[in-house]
Formats: structure tokens, sequence, C-alpha cells
């Protein structure tokens, strides 16, 4: 499986001042052509001092320098799998499901199969094409290693309606995260534009240009003794990771996160040792979709669904309140 590619031009001098964006990077790189150039150029691949460039005509500037990030070849078509699936609800127009941590929800680099798409394909039999072949039906993500509840559609009418809601923040999502530390304050809003680190690609994080408004409003349920807490967080946006990168700005990181992970930890020596370990080595970031409410595509009545804790879930709380 390829990974992602990243290019880096020479620094443009006076010979090159005034070019075409796309006609520069072609003859930068001998082995991308000037037509794929322009496809990533208007993915957003291509950016300068971390700023994006999408426009191939963009006449490239003296002194600059520029990145072109060539994304890994898509996987084939997902084939429909024989997986048992959580379903919540389910009617001729959408299906409500709860994810299991550890299920990737469609094919992508790395997942080629066993996603939560190959399930619905062979539950469903027929999905909304909207998301294309490889994410059909598909109205929202969650990330892998994060369970809980999605909804997916199974015609273009309820996708439309269904992705109109997303686009207004009207979809009502509650998540549950275990945390490192205490939210300061217990209960508030982080508005923080989050975008792509410019030091990690696999990472996100808050930013003061080039990003998404990301706005999540939480509220602490439980404090731990040791310096862990339980947070009730409603997303008013869905940007990617975004309640890991907002705890994280509140210097509470997600227990269990090896992606955003941080040196806190549990170390008081009064704890018994197993349930130091339990904690400190959760093996997922301890993050559950709880609920999820919209507007149903053809009733117009609104409808709201509720997931329990999965066991593992549940057996992080019962460690963090016996300590």
């Amino acid at each position: 499986m390829s990974d992602i590619i990243i290019y880096t031009t020479p620094m443009v001098n006076k010979d090159y001042k005034g070019k075409r964006i796309d006609k520069f990077l072609a003859d930068c790189f001998a082995d991308v052509s000037r037509s794929q150039v322009q496809r990533l150029i208007d993915c957003g691949n291509v950016t300068c001092d971390e700023d994006t460039i999408g426009d191939n005509a963009y006449k490239v500037k003296e002194g600059e320098v520029y990145q072109l990030m060539i994304p890994p070849a898509a996987d084939a078509d997902p084939e429909p799998e024989d997986i048992p699936l959580d379903v919540v609800y389910e009617d001729e127009h959408l299906i409500v499901v709860n994810k299991p941590a550890g299920m990737t929800v469609h094919p992508a680099p790395g997942s080629p199969n066993h996603t939560l798409v190959n399930a619905l394909l062979y539950h469903c039999k027929d999905l909304s094409g909207i998301g294309g072949v490889r994410r059909p039906g598909i109205v929202h993500r969650i990330d892998k290693d994060t369970s809980g509840l999605l909804v997916a559609a199974k015609n273009d009418n309820a996708h439309k309606f269904l992705c109109e809601q997303f686009a207004e923040h009207s979809i009502e999502r509650t998540y549950y995260a275990a945390v490192f530390g205490v939210p300061n304050p217990l209960s508030g809003v982080v508005d923080a534009d989050i975008g792509r680190s410019p030091y990690d690609r696999k990472k996100m994080a808050v930013v003061q240009k080039n990003g998404k408004h990301a706005v999540t409003h939480y509220k602490t349920v439980e404090v731990f003794k040791n310096e862990a807490s339980l947070v009730r967080c409603n997303l008013e946006t869905g940007r990617t990771h975004q309640i890991r990168v907002h705890m994280a700005r509140l210097g509470c990181n997600l227990i269990g996160d090896q992606l955003y992970v941080k040196s806190k930890k549990i170390t008081d020596k009064d704890i018994a040792a197993e349930k130091r370990e339990f904690v400190n080595h959760f093996p997922r970031q301890a993050l559950h979709a709880k609920s999820l409410g919209f507007i149903h595509p053809a009733s117009r009545e609104f409808m709201s669904f509720d997931s329990d804790f999965p066991e593992d879930f549940s057996d992080l709380i019962n460690q963090l309140k016996a300590i």
C-alpha cells in the first residue's frame, strides 16, 4: 500500500517568476504530469507556507517554496462482507448502527475491507450512491477507534436531506470522553478552527489560518480522583478529530489517545498497580458517540437514539471511580 508522498520545490528564482503554478510544478517534478498537478491543486494538495494554493492559474512568486502532496492510490471498490451489525433502527430510507471500536467506517489506504461500508453493502443491498463507490450511504463518520452511533442513507433523497442537516449544524450529536485532567472551566465552549498540523500531516491541530470553523460544547459530568474526568461533548460542527483536538486544547487529552498523546498519566503510588495499568494503557481513545438526533427525511419527524457505553468504556469508568 502506498504512503503519502510530499514533493518540495526549489525556491522560485527570477527565471520562473510569474509562471503558472501548474506549469511550474510539472516542470519541477518529471514524474508528475501537468494534468495530475491540476487535479491535485483542485483537491487542495498544494501549499506554500501552510497556505493552500487552489487556483491552477496562480502565478508563482520569487522566493516562494511550494509543497505538492500526492495521496495514496485509491483502493478497489468495496465488496459486501457478512459482518455482524448492531442495528439500532432501520427503515426503507436509512439505517442507524452502533459502530464498535476498531471498525473503520469506509475503505481507505490501510483499511481496504472489513469496514462498516462492507458490512452495510451486505446488509442493505442498496445504499445511496451520492458518497461515491467507496462511501455509499455514508453521511458522516466517526474515527476507527471511536465507538457509537452513526446514520447511513439508503437513497439519494435521504442522503441529501441528512447532509443538509449536518451542514446546518442541526444534527444533535453527543459524545462522552474520558480524559486525563479536569477541564477549566468545568463547562464551556471551545471555538477554535481546526486544520492539518503544519508539523505532522497525520494530525489535526488548532490553527490560526486556513482552518475550518470548529465548535465543541462540553460539560464535565464527573471528576475522578488522581486528575481524570468524564466529559460530555456536543458537536456544533463535525471536523476531523474535533473532540480529540479540542480536549487537548483544554489540556485534557483523551485517555488512550496515542495520536494526541501527552505525558499525563495516573501515577499515585497508593493506587493498585493493575488499576494504573488499565487506565494508562487503555488501548484506544476513550470516546463514545452516545446519542444522535435528526429529522427523518421522509416523515419530517425528529428522531433520537441513545446507546449504552461499550464494555471496555464502562470498565474504564469503573476503574476510574475505584481509584
